[in-house]
């Protein structure tokens, strides 16, 4: 199932608020991390799969990439995205991930962030991405953190005055879809384990380079005090990848 709950207006009009939406990379938490695993991207080729608002494409070309393809399976994501966007070194795709069917070797960079969760199999995705890149090329990409997508009740477990105890984590082994909420609609996500993100990617003939977790900022942690709760469990997993000569 292609899933595309952002050309829903109700839904669509509660991410547009979200802080990531406001004030871009800058405001999602876990950026600090992931633009560490990014590689040089001077006179790079690069896909970004899952675009959204088109920051990381925007970054791309910032850090002068060459070229930059943006894919989104939203008409309202893709719109925005050409709103924000004066530059002809970046085209945007509307279509979901699953479909994509580019040439062999057509990219240096693929990056995603936070797509995958939403997409049944990961394995087609790596393999369609794997074809997709030049030899030596980096596959850099965030999911929610298979802590969080375990349980379709993806939040903390609360006291009677909502203090925050602890955060649950059930049927970790047990693989496959959750029916959950994101911004008050439901929605659906698929989990899947550490070991099967990384699995997935190696028998796909990629080489690990990092795994990271996520944590916030010292700034972060400054401007929001609240912030520090996600010191206790990672909301999201980050990979970097490379491809291998099968």
């Amino acid at each position: 199932m292609k899933q595309n709950k952002y050309d829903d207006p109700n839904f669509f009009s509660a991410y547009e608020q979200m802080p990531r939406s406001v004030k871009g990379l800058e405001g999602a938490g876990e950026w600090h991390i992931l633009k560490a695993l990014i590689p040089n991207l001077k006179n790079k080729t690069v896909l970004d799969l899952g675009c959204g608002f088109g920051w990381h494409c925007r970054y791309a070309r910032e850090q002068q990439a060459s070229s930059v393809t943006g894919v989104d399976i939203s008409e309202k994501m893709i719109q925005r995205a050409c709103e924000m966007t004066n530059d002809p070194s970046i085209s945007y795709i509307r279509a979901p991930i699953e479909d994509i069917d580019f040439a062999n070797s057509q990219f240096d960079v693929v990056i995603s962030s936070l797509a995958f969760h939403y997409i049944q199999s990961f394995p087609s995705i790596c393999e369609k991405v794997y074809a997709c890149l030049k030899p030596g090329g980096s596959f850099v990409f965030s999911v929610e953190h298979p802590i969080f997508t375990s349980r379709n009740e993806q939040d903390w477990y609360c006291d009677k005055l909502g203090n925050r105890l602890h955060w649950p984590v059930d049927n970790y082994q047990i693989e496959g879809l959750r029916e959950t909420t994101f911004l008050n609609e439901s929605v659906i996500k698929y989990h899947r384990t550490v070991s099967t993100y990384i699995n997935d990617l190696i028998n796909s003939g990629f080489m690990i380079n990092a795994v990271k977790e996520s944590f916030p900022s010292e700034d972060m942690l400054k401007s929001n005090p609240e912030m520090k709760d996600e010191n206790r469990r990672p909301m999201f997993l980050m990979i970097s990848a490379e491809k291998g000569n099968r």
